[in-house]
């Protein structure tokens, strides 16, 4: 795992010192790849590349990068790991002393270099982002991996191209101070990250999942292109339903995706939540180890975001070596001050705190851990795949006008009115899934009812446009990201459930958790993987009748029937917890002071981005209760430190 960067000299340009760029680049990605740094600059001194290493498969220096081929015609400097090296190699058919080493580096670049870009992209597993330049045609090739699990920026800064693995990166680059994009800092309201291919930045850009952008030089500006799609992989398997051996067949593909992800030369483990997707990648691992497999977690004692107990009785049932980090309020708050620079950009899952905790606690034991996440997006994990089914069913019996009013009484009862509603005796007479934050599912549901098409629906369910639309100043192109995102609605003869799943696998998977695993684990220099994200798993998931991923209500029946043979009932079939801390009443109490100097409504109208009176009334009303506006509040005070941290 690594982090890369580079600079192309565009259209025979010159007067920059590539070198000397890109280590500047390099070295801010030195916490992605703290073993080595490199780099390399072409004969005619038109581009060069950084790269910031971390040793985990072939540890030598024969590894190293930037790496030129064996022929010398390509250059590559490269982060992510590929899976599926042995059979490359065998594809390859080449002698042993045609290699330096055994990395997937190696084997990579000797695949392009016999194949071309494209054909390798096609047939390589693995998650990466990668730049290599052809020393022979002047051009160069950017690509990241299908499902996005590697970061990849880039931009036009004069007669340079450059691109880099994070945002800070760009930034070193001399004379670099692109502005904010007022329509990405919309959509970062609206969906607490920023959606690619957007950035913060005006002309800064991230490679979209499964997309390539090929530069010739000199020649035009090139259009990213993709090379895979999540929607036509997923026509393709549903033509091909599995039948009745399914269970037998996903544990084989399964157990493949898992070793795959398992080579390493150091030390490995894995997350472990206590949830199904996390307890199936660890015993899935332990099936095929030969010594118990190291597990990490965090819990939060006393709190209802708890999940210690059932990681460890998870941990006890499979024979794992179990590490558990019991976290205080105190060690979570004192995460806050570094989210701005780790992320580079606005972001505000609030699990970013436990993710970080959890990632920081495993790398003093391993280098690479193995996580859970995908499952839910590919085998209906999410509680909201129900509701769309259900209140599509719900929007389609009710008269327009009923759905108006309806809609309306329950959002004139403020969130703090449903709280305490849900909180209370009758809030045992609610439906289960509406007694955890009571007040924030109301709402949504009330929006969802005054909503028009399946598309709103969804847009309602996964964003804060109730108020944040209103927060950004300034006028902004009416045409955003949204038909981009929820286009896979009007896609295949799906049903509401598999169409948001869909949309969640291209949307939220990648912008979201990704980008949250990423960063956390990386800022510690830990390699995470993810099992689920195999694009095996995701032909075979997409192959399954729906109910063999939601039957009965219940997400998951495939991965929930596989760990029945491995685990007791009462730790699969329990409420799904999430990875969260209480932000909501840490505003309200200990980062109280640090909140009321961010949102200042004199700061907030000076740097001319936010409606000043509007965020005033959120704290307010958040602050004595009125109303819970936690979600709104935290993506506010993460751009606020992030503007005042990081870009001033």
């Amino acid at each position: 795992m690594c982090g890369i960067s580079g600079a192309l000299q565009l259209n025979g340009s010159a007067g920059t010192d590539l070198e000397q760029t890109v280590g500047m680049m390099a070295r801010q990605l030195r916490h992605r790849g703290p073993d080595r740094l490199g780099s390399w600059i072409a004969p005619d001194g038109q581009i060069a590349f950084g790269h910031a290493r971390l040793a985990v498969v072939d540890v030598s220096s024969a590894g190293d990068q930037p790496m030129t081929s064996f022929d010398g015609r390509w250059t590559i400097t490269y982060n992510g790991e590929i899976y599926n090296t042995g059979l490359l190699l065998a594809s390859l058919g080449r002698p042993k002393a045609r290699y330096r080493g055994h990395s997937d580096t190696e084997v990579l670049l000797e695949c392009i270099a016999a194949w071309g870009v494209r054909k390798t992209l096609e047939c390589a597993v693995g998650m990466f982002a990668l730049a290599v330049w052809d020393n022979e045609r002047s051009q160069l090739w950017l690509a990241r991996d299908r499902f996005g699990e590697k970061p990849l920026y880039y931009a036009k800064h004069g007669q340079l191209l450059i691109f880099g693995s994070e945002l800070g990166a760009l930034r070193a680059v001399p004379g670099f101070s692109p502005t904010v994009d007022r329509v990405a800092l919309r959509e970062y309201f609206r969906w607490t990250n920023i959606p690619a291919p957007r950035t913060i930045f005006e002309k800064v850009w991230k490679l979209e999942p499964g997309h390539l952008l090929h530069v010739t030089n000199p020649g035009p500006w090139p259009e990213p292109e993709p090379y895979w799609s999540f929607v036509d992989e997923a026509l393709v398997a549903a033509e091909s339903t599995t039948g009745s051996e399914a269970l037998d067949e996903f544990e084989a593909v399964f157990r493949q995706a898992v070793a795959d992800r398992m080579v390493s030369d150091v030390p490995l483990g894995a997350f472990l939540s206590g949830g199904i997707d996390s307890s199936a990648v660890v015993a899935m691992m332990q099936r095929i180890s030969g010594h118990p497999v190291r597990t990490f977690t965090i819990s939060f004692p006393g709190t209802a975001f708890d999940e210690g107990r059932y990681a460890s009785e998870v941990a006890r049932h499979l024979g794992t070596e179990h590490t558990e980090l019991e976290v205080a309020p105190s060690d979570a708050m004192e995460v806050i001050p570094l989210l701005p620079a780790m992320y580079g950009e606005p972001f505000a899952d609030s699990s970013q705190v436990p993710t970080y905790l959890v990632s920081r606690m495993a790398r003093e034991h391993v280098t690479v851990a193995l996580s859970g996440d995908g499952g839910d997006e590919l085998f209906g994990g999410y509680e909201r795949y129900r509701r769309l089914h259900q209140l599509g069913r719900v929007r389609d019996h009710l008269p327009r006008t009923v759905r108006r009013h309806l809609g309306a009484g329950m959002l004139s009862v403020s969130v703090a009115g449903w709280d305490r509603l849900g909180q209370g005796a009758t809030g045992r007479a609610l439906p289960r899934a509406l007694r955890h934050r009571t007040g924030h599912r109301v709402h949504k549901m009330a929006r969802v009812l005054l909503a028009d098409g399946s598309e709103d629906i969804y847009s309602v369910m996964m964003s804060l446009a109730d108020s944040s639309d209103r927060l950004v100043i300034g006028d902004w192109d009416s045409s955003t990201v949204d038909a981009t995102r929820l286009g896979a609605l009007a896609v295949g003869d799906f049903t509401p459930a598999e169409r948001g799943m869909l949309i969640d696998t291209q949307t939220y998977l990648p912008d979201d958790l990704l980008t949250k695993v990423d960063r956390a684990s990386m800022a510690v220099s830990l390699e995470v993987r993810a099992p689920f994200l195999d694009p095996g798993l995701y032909r075979f998931a997409w192959s399954l009748p729906a109910d063999h991923r939601i039957r009965d209500g219940q997400g998951k029946w495939i991965v929930r029937q596989f760990l029945r043979r491995l685990l007791p009932d009462h730790l699969i079939d329990r409420p799904k917890v999430g990875f969260g801390v209480p932000i909501g009443e840490w505003l309200r109490g200990p980062l109280k002071s640090w909140a009321d100097d961010l949102l200042d409504p004199g700061l907030i109208a000076s740097q001319e981005y936010l409606d000043p009176a509007l965020v005033s009334r959120l704290w307010r009303s958040h602050s004595d209760r009125t109303d819970d506006f936690t979600y709104q509040l935290w993506a506010i005070l993460m751009f606020q430190a992030w503007l005042t941290e990081v870009v001033q």
